[in-house]
C-alpha cells in the first residue's frame, strides 16, 4: 500500500492503465487521484473506469479522488491527410466556415468557424503543443498563407494556439457541456477547467453546473488550469474564485517564454498556498518514462523541486495513460517524493503566510504552532466538510495529519490535499467519539503508538457551531 509521502500523485488513466488490475497496482504504487482526460474517450469508457475506481476504493479502504479534465475551448486542425512540410514551406490555412468554398488537398482547416478573421499577418500559429510553428505571411478573405519555421508534419485533430491573436472563445464548448452533464451524474470529486482566463470563467462554469444539477446536489470542486497569459495577469482573482489550481506547464510554456516557466510555477504555487488552495504541478514530469524504465536526471530534479516548493500534488499524463511503464513511473515518483520530503531541503522554518485572516485561520495557526512546540507525532482532526483539514494542511506541519470524517465524498476529496491521511466513519453522527475512533484506527495501522503525543482539534459540526482545540493528548 502507499507509503508515508505527503505530496500526492495524480495519474491520468488511458489504454495502458484502464484495467482494474493496473488501477490496483497504481494505487499500491502511490497514486492518490485518478485523472480522466475528456479530450479523449467516449462516456461509456469513462464510466467503466469510474466504476472500477469506486470498487477499488471500497476494496482497499483507500480514498481515491477522481479529476475529470474538460477539453475546454481548444482550436484543432482538420486536414484530409498528414501534411509533411520542410522549413520555409508555405501552407494555406482557413477555418471550417470556408470548407465548402475552398478547394485543394493541402489546406489546413481550423475547427472554429470564423477564427481566421482574428489572425493577422505576422501572427504565429503553434500546432501540437508548439512542436510546429508557422508565421502568417499573407491574408485573404477566406484564407491565410503561413510559413513554417522548422520541418514538421501537420496532422488532423491536433491542438492549435494563436498566442498573438485576440480571440474570445466561450470557456465551455458544446462538447464540454455534454461532458459536464455526464460528469455531474457520476459524482466525481473534481473537474479541471481548461484555458481559464478570469474569475468570471469560473463563475460561468459553476452556473452551468447548477443548471444541470438538482438544488440539493453537491457540485464537484473546480481545479483551474493556469495555462494562458491572461490567467497570469488575473492570477490572484482566479485563485480567490477557484477551489484548486493546476500549473499546466504545457500550454503555459507555449504562451509564455520557456525561460520563465520555472519562475511562474513557483509564483503560482506561492499564491495558491497563501490562499490555502490545493495546487497541482503538471506536464512532462516523467515524460521519458513513457518509453524508458528510468527517468532522466532532469525529471528527478523537476519532481523534487515541485515538492520543495510545497505543491499539494504532482501529475502524470501520457506516462501513465499510454506509457510502457505506468506502475514503475508512479513508484519512482513516490520514491522521489519521499526522499525529498525526508531531506532538510523540504523543511519549513516558519509558518507559511495566509492572505486572509479570521477567527478560524487564527485558531488553525494555533494548532500548528502547538503541534510544533510539543513535537507531536500527529494532529488528529475532526473535519466533516474537509475545510478544517485543508486549512491545516496549508501550514505543511511536520506532524502527520490524521483526519476523521463521516462523509465519503469528503474522504475522497482529501486524497488530493497535501499530507492529509483521511479516515472514514461513514454515517456515524456521534461526532464526539470520532477522534477516539480515529486514534484507535491509526494505532492499528501503525501510524501512532502508545506514548506518542498528538494534538487534537475539532472542526465545526452540526451539533457544535464552534471549533474546539482539545489540546495535547498522550496515546494509550
Amino acid at each position: 500500500m502507499q507509503g508515508k509521502k505527503q505530496t500526492k500523485i495524480v495519474a491520468t488513466i488511458g489504454p495502458a492503465s484502464e484495467s482494474k488490475a493496473m488501477l490496483r497496482a497504481l494505487v499500491n504504487a502511490g497514486m492518490n487521484v485518478v485523472r480522466l482526460n475528456f479530450s479523449h474517450g467516449e462516456h461509456a469508457w469513462h464510466q467503466e473506469v469510474i466504476n472500477r475506481v469506486r470498487e477499488l476504493s471500497l476494496e482497499l479502504k483507500t480514498p481515491i479522488a477522481i479529476l475529470a479534465d474538460l477539453q475546454g475551448p481548444r482550436i484543432r486542425t482538420e486536414i484530409a491527410a498528414p501534411l509533411e512540410l520542410e522549413q520555409g514551406a508555405k501552407v494555406t490555412v482557413s477555418d471550417i466556415s470556408h470548407k465548402e468554398s475552398l478547394e485543394g488537398e493541402n489546406i489546413v482547416f481550423l475547427d472554429i468557424p470564423g477564427i481566421i478573421d482574428h489572425v493577422e499577418v505576422g501572427h504565429a500559429l503553434l500546432i501540437e503543443d508548439g512542436t510546429l510553428e508557422l508565421t502568417v505571411t499573407a491574408k485573404e478573405e477566406k484564407s491565410l498563407t503561413a510559413e513554417t519555421k522548422s520541418p514538421g508534419t501537420i496532422k488532423t485533430r491536433k491542438g492549435v494556439i494563436l498566442p498573438d491573436s485576440e480571440i474570445t472563445l466561450p470557456i465551455i464548448s458544446e462538447k464540454d457541456k455534454r461532458d459536464l452533464e455526464f460528469i455531474l451524474g457520476e459524482g466525481v470529486e473534481y473537474i479541471a477547467l481548461s484555458f481559464v482566463g478570469s474569475a468570471e470563467d469560473i463563475a460561468t462554469v459553476r452556473a452551468q453546473m447548477k443548471a444541470y444539477a438538482s438544488d440539493e446536489a453537491r457540485l464537484p470542486k473546480i481545479v483551474s488550469k493556469i495555462e494562458r497569459k491572461e490567467a497570469i495577469r488575473n492570477l490572484q482573482s482566479i485563485i480567490a474564485a477557484t477551489d484548486a489550481v493546476m500549473v499546466a506547464r504545457g500550454d503555459l510554456g507555449i504562451e509564455m517564454p520557456e525561460s520563465e516557466i520555472a519562475l511562474l510555477q513557483k509564483k503560482i504555487i506561492r499564491e495558491s498556498l497563501k490562499a490555502a488552495k490545493p495546487v497541482i504541478v503538471a506536464t512532462q514530469m516523467m515524460k521519458s518514462m513513457t518509453e524508458n524504465p528510468r527517468p532522466t536526471r532532469a525529471e528527478v530534479s523537476d519532481v523534487s523541486n515541485a515538492v520543495i516548493d510545497h505543491t499539494d500534488a504532482v501529475m502524470l499524463s501520457e506516462e501513465s495513460a499510454m506509457g510502457r511503464y505506468p506502475v514503475e513511473t508512479v513508484a519512482m515518483m513516490s520514491e522521489i517524493i519521499q526522499k525529498t520530503e525526508e531531506s532538510p531541503f523540504d523543511d519549513l522554518y516558519h509558518a507559511l503566510d495566509l492572505n486572509f485572516k479570521n477567527e478560524y485561520s487564527t485558531m488553525i495557526r494555533s494548532v500548528y504552532q502547538l503541534a510544533q512546540s510539543f513535537r507531536t507525532k500527529a494532529i488528529l482532526i475532526l473535519s466533516i466538510s474537509g475545510f478544517t483539514a485543508r486549512l491545516l494542511s496549508h501550514f505543511r506541519p511536520e506532524s502527520r495529519l490524521l483526519v476523521a470524517t463521516n462523509d465519503r465524498r469528503v474522504w475522497n476529496e482529501l486524497a488530493l490535499v497535501w499530507g492529509i491521511d483521511p479516515y472514514l466513519f461513514e454515517g456515524d453522527e456521534r461526532y464526539d467519539t470520532h477522534t477516539t475512533l480515529l486514534m484507535e484506527e491509526a494505532k492499528k495501522d501503525g501510524k501512532i503508538s502508545a506514548g506518542d503525543r498528538v494534538a487534537v482539534f475539532l472542526g465545526r459540526t452540526p451539533e457544535h457551531g464552534t471549533m474546539q482545540l482539545v489540546g495535547i493528548k498522550e496515546v494509550r
